[in-house]
């Protein structure tokens, strides 16, 4: 998912979450958080996973690409 941290980024943005406050829900590290949305670390699935199904739960939808881009938006 090479657009992923662009997505996190702009999920914690339409949710107004903090980088601590995603830790809090997902259980990742801060660090992790950090480096990753700097573009310097590749991430695990299983953090990955944590990290999606943390965002969904708080109210977004990830976009796959579809000729427009991946994206997130908040779900209806």
């Amino acid at each position: 998912m090479k657009n992923f941290p662009s997505q996190v980024r702009a999920a914690r943005g339409l949710l107004n979450l903090t980088q601590q406050d995603l830790a809090d829900i997902s259980r990742v590290s801060l660090r992790t958080i950090v480096q990753l949305e700097r573009g310097e670390r590749e991430l695990s699935s299983s953090i990955t996973q944590a990290l999606k199904l943390s965002l969904e739960a708080a109210g977004v939808e990830f976009i796959p690409e579809n000729g427009g881009g991946a994206g997130v938006r908040l779900r209806k």
